[in-house]
Formats: structure tokens, sequence, C-alpha cells
């Protein structure tokens, strides 16, 4: 359970995938040579992002584990990627070496200095072919401008900056530079006793440079163009929707915290996940959502003892498919979710062990709320709460989706004939 907690992955490409722990693990998509056949992924690199660091002032630990990754565009044959965890961000190069250079004048091939009285000649290095090695190499560090944990990063579409989110403020980076940052929203009262909402996540527009978004523990999303003013504490769109008194319930404001926000692959949607449910959301449109798909309604019987053992605040993440066409997300009993918005289906398929077999196909699940339950229906009080599926992620191009469920990786694509 503390491995899921320290968990968090993306797709980088048609080619990579990327798995996050304590250390980070890239994986690489190898392809057959025999046709119509899948590849698949192999540890690629490993190395690790952060260590453990301690706060002085507020005698705080700061863990290594990492909270977000995220790929940057690539520009040349390495790859380049975010990583963060509660305090620090950082830049990271995986590159490929296959040679190296013999012939230094002031080092022997061990490395050692040589005397500079016994040179007596030049030599020009030459490259030879070596074995393939994969170095991941820090390359910047962008630290101490978050006084509470960071739970978002997101890179922009201009290639050049990206936001770090945290509970109250979130910050805009530019790549290059790693000593200033500048505070685009604080939403931080002067008295810390009138807090009534934090930041949960926090999103670049896909196309547009000068939008983003960010989500609060209200369920609201606010839409902020960083073309109106500097200091993005008044948003240009605030999307709600209205609460229905009938169903009004202690835990109402819990379960309507929103733990995740993604744009769609187009830029005219957005998609939020809370506790019950994903919502889709016209950018055009502020007073409810398009689309609501209930993710395990039978659970709301169950908030209580969801209180009672902290589930209830267990922050899911979603994602779209490549075409936007399809939605993913996680719950528990390593269940995860898939809704087809053109079809208006969705299915419930498991990540275990059992399926994970080669050519092995997932078959649906069905979770019986109560009562009588029929043949291979699983009763909603027999599911496993320690088992949970918080990540998840979907090929860009193609049908393979990945699903992190405790400390194991899933990666699953579709059948070929």
């Amino acid at each position: 359970a503390e491995w899921l907690k320290s968990l968090s992955w993306c797709f980088r490409s048609p080619l990579d995938t990327c798995l996050f722990i304590k250390t980070a693990v890239v994986f690489s998509f190898q392809n057959k040579s025999r046709p119509h056949s899948r590849g698949e992924y192999n540890v690629y690199s490993t190395f690790q992002s952060h260590e453990p660091e301690f706060d002085y002032l507020k005698s705080l630990e700061i863990e290594e584990k990492i909270n977000k990754i995220r790929w940057l565009p690539q520009q040349n044959a390495a790859h380049f990627l975010l990583s963060t965890n509660d305090k620090t961000i950082k830049l990271w190069k995986i590159s490929e070496r296959d040679k190296r250079a013999e012939g230094y004048n002031l080092k022997d091939e061990d490395g050692r200095l040589r005397n500079p009285f016994r040179i007596t000649a030049l030599r020009v290095p030459i490259l030879k072919p070596t074995e393939l090695m994969v170095e991941a190499s820090p390359r910047r560090v962008f630290a101490n401008a978050h006084t509470y944990h960071i739970n978002s990063i997101s890179v922009n579409s201009d290639h050049e900056t990206y936001l770090s989110a945290d509970d109250l403020r979130i910050n805009l980076w530019h790549l290059e530079i790693t000593n200033r940052s500048f505070n685009i929203v604080d939403i931080k009262p002067v008295n810390m006793e009138e807090l009534t909402e934090v930041i949960t996540a926090a999103e670049f527009h896909p196309h547009q440079c000068n939008v983003f978004v960010y989500s609060s523990s209200k369920g609201t999303i606010r839409l902020c163009d960083m073309r109106s003013s500097a200091l993005c504490d008044r948003h240009s769109k605030f999307f709600e929707e209205p609460e229905d008194p009938s169903s009004r319930s202690f835990f109402s404001e819990i379960i309507s915290s929103i733990s995740d926000v993604k744009f769609s692959h187009g830029g005219r949607y957005m998609m939020t996940r809370d506790y019950l449910s994903v919502k889709v959301w016209d950018l055009n449109m502020e007073s409810r959502p398009v689309e609501t798909y209930q993710v395990h309604e039978y659970l709301r019987s169950k908030l209580c003892s969801l209180y009672e053992n902290d589930c209830i605040f267990d922050k899911f993440e979603c994602c779209w498919s490549g075409s936007d066409s399809a939605l993913m997300t996680g719950s528990y009993n390593n269940f995860f979710r898939m809704f087809d918005r053109s079809a208006r289906r969705d299915v419930t398929l498991e990540a275990s062990r059992e399926s994970s077999k080669p050519r092995a196909v997932l078959k649906p699940r069905k979770v019986c709320p109560g009562g009588k339950r029929k043949k291979d229906e699983i009763s909603a009080d027999s599911l496993d709460f320690n088992r949970k599926i918080l990540h998840t992620a979907w090929h860009p191009l193609d049908n393979v989706i990945a699903v992190a469920a405790t400390n194991n990786l899933y990666i699953f694509q579709d059948k070929i004939n």
C-alpha cells in the first residue's frame, strides 16, 4: 500500500512508457519482427529520482516518493522529463551512449591524470564502439518555491514553461530558470482559519499556452487566462454542477472534491474525477457537465465505513483515449472502468495476475450492490479496499492501456484477429 501512495507514471509516446515509485523505472517498447504480432515493454533505465530530505525550519521530513511526472516533447535523440516529490521538481535527461572516446592527452585509459612533463606528443581522441549504456542525469533542480505539498505539474504547449501546484498556490516556471518562478494563483487567506477550500489539481490547455485550469476540494473548476492579468486569482470561467438538496449528506463535500482534471486531446472538453463519478465538461458551458459516468455508485451506501478507514480520501486519476472517444479511471478490488462516449457503454475490468498472462482475454466483471447476486457477480460487501487502482494511462495513438495496482504495473492491448 505504501508503494501505491508513491507511484506515478504516464505514457511518453508511441515508443515509451514510464513507471515511477521511489526509484524511476523507464520501460521501452520493442516491436517484434513477426507480422501481426505485438511488441512488449522492457526495462530501459532505472534511476533514483529523489533523495530523502529534511526541512529543519519546520522539523519536517520530506519523503523521496514521486507525486507526479511529465514528459517533455522530444527535441532530439534524448528524452527529458519532469519529476516531483512534495517539495522539489527535477528535470531529467535520459540518453543513450554506444561509443566512448580513447586517446586523451591529459588522462590515461583508466581515467587517471597523466604527468604533464611526460606528455611529449599531441594525440587526437578517437571514438570506439562500446556496449549500449542508458544514462539518466539531472539537468536542473527547481526547489524552495512551495510551502505546501506539490500535487500537480503540467508542461505548457509552448514547450518552454510549466506550472506546479500545491494546496494553495500555483507557480509558473521557465525550464531554463531554476531560481525564480512566478506565482500565478494564490488562494491563501490572510487568516488561515478562514480557509474553506484547497487546490487539488491543475493542468495547462493542450494547445492554448495562455489557458490553464485548476480544481478544488469543493468540486469546482476554474479556467484562467494568463493574458488577463499576471495574478490569475480572478478566473475567466467557473465550472460547477448544482447540488441536489435531496441527496445532500454529511459526506457530500468530501465526495465532491475533485481528485484529477484532464483536458481532452482536442482541447474542447475537460474531464474531472470525484470520488464516485467521472464528468465531462464542455469549455463553452459552465453550468453543468455534458456527460456524467458513475464509477462505483454501489459504494454510496458504504460511505460511513469508507470514511472510517480513510478510503473516502483516495485520489483517483482519469485519462482520455487517444481519440477522445473513451474514458478510463480506477476503482477498488483492482477494478478499472472504461466508458465509451459515443455508444454510451461501460465495462468493468480487473487487473490481476491471472488476467496478465500472455494473450489472456479480460473478462468483464459485475458488482452486485446487495441482495441476491447472479453467477459471476461480485458482492459489494466482499470488495477489497486495500487493492485499488489510482493511476491509469492510455496510449496516445494505439489501444494500449496501463494501470498501476499496488506494486504492479499492468499493460493491456486490444486483441488481434
